[in-house]
């Protein structure tokens, strides 16, 4: 997997230049009109910068050896936690996309307390032609604001920004995730996917995962291992270490597809001491070995 992207490197790649005014410790924003190219995907990457993208024409995303095609207009969240490609499919049109760091937010929140920049929720937000003309309004409005020479501009492109997280959210309001009537189990349950997450993506960041068993992760959490196997079972209708497998394998396709290590280097990372029993693991899960999915 390529290196993270900085906001510096965004402008570089698709601008050539870069914006005086781009200094991380007091925060960035920017918005775009942006024509997307079918036919020329993006790198497969993280990103150090969060993204909403209002996409007009079809387009692909994948998300490890996950993809999503979006055959309509949509509204894109992208985060730094997780890596993306995008992939357009049709004929170029014009779409916007705003970007901006955590710093932007500095004592204004955190942008991943909202479920549209958290990891296992939805990101993709298809629109009717009525939502499209409210979405285009809103990032038209962050361009007059951006251009203007109004002292507090940035609170207000802030607040426009809070304006498009919203309006996604209230889309679909029972993904969100802090309810107030929650029961036991599926807080359980919920901390033990952050944690897993938390894991991941594999990178020069998080080199290699700490946790991998159940009992291991019951210890974090400070439950009984068996406390944790039945609040998972009962939300997720899976068992932990089910749960944690998955997750394990849909990092190692990702890092077998996308990133230069070789098959040891991968094989620790994720935990395996030896790497048999990475290839045991791998084979049983998918009736293929690492080195056949690599190549095929």
């Amino acid at each position: 997997m390529d290196k993270v992207e900085s906001i510096e490197d965004l402008y570089r790649r698709k601008f050539d230049w870069m914006p005086e005014t781009i200094k991380k410790e007091i925060g960035h924003f920017n918005v775009f009109t942006h024509e997307f190219v079918a036919g020329k995907p993006l790198p497969y990457r993280k990103r150090d910068y969060y993204k909403i993208t209002l996409l007009l024409d079809k387009g692909r995303i994948h998300y490890a050896d996950k993809t999503i095609d979006i055959p309509n207009p949509a509204l894109i969240f992208s985060n730094p936690q997780i890596p993306y490609q995008w992939e357009h499919v049709e004929t170029v049109k014009t779409g916007y996309f705003c970007i901006f760091n955590q710093q932007f937010f500095h004592h204004f929140g955190n942008p991943d307390q909202y479920t549209v920049f958290q990891p296992a929720t939805n990101h993709v937000f298809e629109l009717t032609d009525e939502q499209i003309g409210y979405v285009s309004g809103v990032f038209r409005r962050m361009f007059d604001e951006i251009s203007s020479e109004y002292i507090h501009k940035y609170d207000v492109l802030r607040n426009l920004v809070f304006e498009l997280l919203h309006f996604a959210m209230k889309m679909q309001p029972t993904t969100l995730v802090h309810q107030q009537q929650v029961n036991a189990s599926q807080r359980i349950s919920t901390l033990f996917m952050e944690l897993l997450e938390r894991q991941f993506p594999i990178d020069e960041n998080h080199p290699a995962i700490q946790l991998r068993s159940p009992s291991g992760f019951a210890d974090k959490l400070n439950v009984h291992v068996n406390h944790l196997n039945r609040a998972v079972k009962e939300t997720t209708q899976k068992t932990t270490s089910q749960l944690i497998a998955e997750r394990i394998l849909q990092e190692a396709k990702q890092l077998l597809k996308h990133s230069s290590w070789n098959i040891g280097e991968i094989a620790f990372s994720l935990g395996f001491t030896e790497v048999t029993h990475f290839n045991n693991f791998f084979k049983k899960h998918t009736a293929t070995t690492p080195l056949k999915f690599r190549q095929g």
